[in-house]
């Protein structure tokens, strides 16, 4: 079965029960400051599932693109995607369990005629807090599934929230109880390493989650207790490749009409067969395809843009393996050009802004030449660490010169890189032998943050100049150690944002929020219209608005913008939206300035009425508040110059 015709018939089947097919999102939000990447269809829905009325019903159907970079380092097995498609329908305070599960099943089994008997099901065990779910296993009961094949599983496996469990969630965060639907692959067998006995979660490849549905009734509160929602929500979502490798019974998803293509592509340029290393394969698929529809939305590839550094990511792993498996030569376009063959008929954006896409992909690769032209830093570092100095130090000497300054040159040279005194640690051990190997790997780490010299390239500079005193495995340990502990920094520092799932919603984020529009409104009244939104992000304690103009404001201006967002605020105007087509949103004259991120519907707010009239109109996601009184009076605390034509401002609505 073709993934196109498990699209058609997924889609069919929900509009035939009474569910409305919504426009999918795009994969880049703007507005939404904690999530970089749509990962999930529920995403622009978060307001509809907290009790705001849809336009379109209580029952919704789509098809979401989605990107997901957490499990980023999981990709090269034969499950794992960061680009996907995810399959969803939701119910808003209409049906519940018993009709979403009897749906789910009658799905897999009638219309993709999955075999039941090789269908396994996940649901909650229950907490303190939240009871054991025995309604669904009695449902799964009543449709036919035996009880052995029916597993329960705590808040890591059957709990869902944009941020996990329900310890992690933030105050206003919604997310509840799951159940979750397992394909077998019988012909895979259990690997012990994942532990004595198979089960649905295992991670042997025996099983793979083809659908979870979502019991979405609790909200966070600020003291940390769970609230039930005033509506009971069910959040449906089935990645589209994983469902296709279960109807073909084929464990390897790149195995699919949406992947194979291109892995017979990348086999074709490299000269090797797939099966001489899969993993290598995969990344390439995977990072190409994620790239070519970051690219089709106009995400910048040579950026310090947040979503650029992303796409920038991909590609260089694309480079990167493809480099270990042989192909000298350009080859981004080519696979490219793949990738909009597969999905023109589906996405015709990607068909539309085909000629845009392959010149963001040629720019990394003409980059990337032009890198590897430059000798790298390492050159000179590798000549010094070998030169008769430095051979002196480790070779000659290593008892006796610990106040040396070369000796303290080098160690600082370490420290900078590493926290935990890696230098000394290898001293210790008397690994004397294998430290230019140790110190080879700490330059490519720095050669690949600082200039974004391959790895791959330094390995070589190091092999040719150490020589004998060149040891792979050392130089790749210390190379990887400094690179997983960049990794964790950087996952920490935008935890939230690569993680996606729900907005923080917080009374503060929201108020803040709003002011945004009255900011951009009232920039635009006292500069000109030729002001427009180029970014912002949101916390708590304050806004940052990024927005198009040639020089920082004067001291009164900044005034009379203040003047003009507060004398706003204390008129107590209404804020409201309606959801309207794009094109309608731009004829009423809503501001928009992210082109293609926009999906063919919006959702406009207006601030204030047409009696008194409008101060701001402008497409735009949410969460904003009702009345613009409860915003505060804001004031500008800070504006500086972030690039050419770009204005950076910081306002708050906190005392000083």
């Amino acid at each position: 079965m073709t993934t196109d015709e498990i699209r058609e018939k997924y889609l069919k089947f929900f509009e035939e029960r009474g569910h409305a097919k919504i426009e999918a999102a795009p994969l880049v939000l703007e507005n939404d400051t904690t999530t970089l990447f749509t990962s999930a269809g529920m995403q622009p829905l978060i307001p509809y599932l907290k009790g705001e009325v849809h336009p379109k019903g209580k029952r919704l159907v789509d098809i979401q693109p989605s990107l997901r970079l957490q499990d980023i380092e999981e990709v090269g097995d034969a499950s794992h995607t960061t680009f996907f498609e995810m399959l969803g329908n939701w119910s808003l305070g209409d049906y519940f369990k018993k009709e979403q599960l009897a749906w789910c099943w009658e799905f897999f089994t009638k219309e993709l005629e999955l075999a039941p008997e090789r269908l396994f099901v996940s649901v909650f065990e229950g907490t303190k807090d939240v009871p054991k779910d025995t309604e669904s296993a009695e449902v799964w009961k009543s449709l036919g599934v035996p009880e052995e094949r029916i597993f329960y599983y705590g808040v890591d496996k059957n709990w869902w929230s944009g941020s996990g469990t329900p310890e992690s969630m933030h105050a206003g965060e919604i997310g509840g109880p799951d159940s979750e639907v397992f394909f077998e692959f019988k012909d895979v067998v259990h690997n012990k390493k994942y532990g004595e006995k198979c089960h649905p979660n295992c991670q042997c490849g025996r099983f793979m989650e083809i659908g979870n549905s979502v019991f979405i009734q609790y909200e966070k509160q600020e003291g940390g207790s769970l609230k039930e929602l005033p509506q009971k929500n069910v959040d449906f979502g089935g990645g589209l490749e994983r469902i296709a490798a279960a109807a073909s019974s084929q464990p390897d998803i790149f195995k699919i009409d949406l992947l194979w293509p291109l892995i017979e592509k990348i086999s074709q340029i490299a000269g090797v067969d797939y099966k001489v290393n899969e993993s290598r394969f995969r990344i390439m698929a995977d990072h190409i395809r994620a790239a070519v529809f970051l690219a089709s939305e106009g995400v910048p590839a040579i950026s310090d843009d947040k979503h650029g550094s992303v796409l920038r990511r991909l590609l260089d792993g694309v480079l990167e393996q493809g480099r270990k498996l042989g192909i000298d030569k350009k080859f981004l376009p080519q696979l490219s050009t793949i990738v909009i063959s597969i999905y023109k008929s589906s996405y015709n954006l990607l068909d539309r802004r085909g000629e845009e896409i392959q010149k963001t992909l040629s720019s990394v690769e003409d980059r990337v030449e032009e890198i590897i032209a430059t000798p790298s830093p390492a050159a000179s570092m590798f000549e010094d660490l070998t030169g008769s100095k430095y051979s002196k130090i480790f070779y000659k000497n290593i008892g006796y010169f610990r106040d040396d300054e070369i000796f303290i040159d080098m160690k600082r040279k370490f420290e900078k890189l590493f926290n935990n005194q890696i230098f000394d640690q290898y001293i210790r051990a008397n690994r004397y032998t294998s430290l230019p190997s140790v110190y080879a790997g700490t330059v490519a780490f720095d050669d690949k943050t600082t200039s974004g010299y391959p790895v791959t390239y330094v390995e070589d500079e190091a092999r040719d100049t150490l020589s004998s005193n060149f040891k792979a495995d050392e130089f790749y340990k210390t190379f990887n150690e400094f690179n997983e502990q960049h990794k964790n920094i950087s996952k920490k520092a935008g935890e939230k944002l690569f993680k996606g799932g729900l907005a923080d919603s917080s009374e503060e984020v929201t108020k803040l929020h709003t002011a945004t529009h009255l900011l951009h409104a009232g920039l635009r009244k006292v500069l000109g219209e030729t002001v427009s939104q180029k970014g912002s992000n949101i916390t708590a304690e304050r806004l940052r608005f990024d927005f198009s103009h040639p020089e920082k404001l004067t001291d009164e201006q900044v005034k009379k913008v203040e003047s003009l967002i507060n004398e706003v605020v204390d008129k107590d105007l209404q804020v409201s939206f309606e959801t309207k087509t794009l094109d309608e949103a731009i004829e009423e004259g809503a501001l928009h300035f992210f082109g293609e991120r926009y999906g063919n519907e919006v959702k406009v707010y207006t601030i204030g009425d047409s009696k008194g009239g409008w101060f701001s109109k402008e497409v735009c996601g949410g969460p904003h508040v009702e009345h613009t009184r409860v915003i505060g009076h804001v004031r500008i605390v800070k504006q500086e110059k972030v690039g050419s034509g770009i204005v950076r401002i910081y306002a708050t609505n906190k005392p000083e």
